[in-house]
């Protein structure tokens, strides 16, 4: 299920979490080669990806609330 992206944290090793609007949190880790996602390492970038539409796992699996 497709959610929008509504904020950005960060985790205690600092790593990138978007905020989804279902009140999931999800990584966007630019942690290449696996995952490129340099956008994510500025505020400019991540202010672009804000409604951005990730697929949540979490609601699909119809987990709880994570904030």
């Amino acid at each position: 299920m497709k959610q929008a992206i509504v904020d950005f944290i960060q985790d205690e090793q600092g790593d990138w979490v978007a905020r989804l609007a279902c009140r999931h949190k999800q990584h966007v880790r630019h942690n290449p080669p696996l995952t490129n996602r340099e956008w994510v390492l500025t505020a400019a970038g991540r202010s672009r990806f804000i409604g951005f539409e990730l697929a949540c796992k979490k609601c699909v699996e119809g987990a709880p609330n994570d904030y």
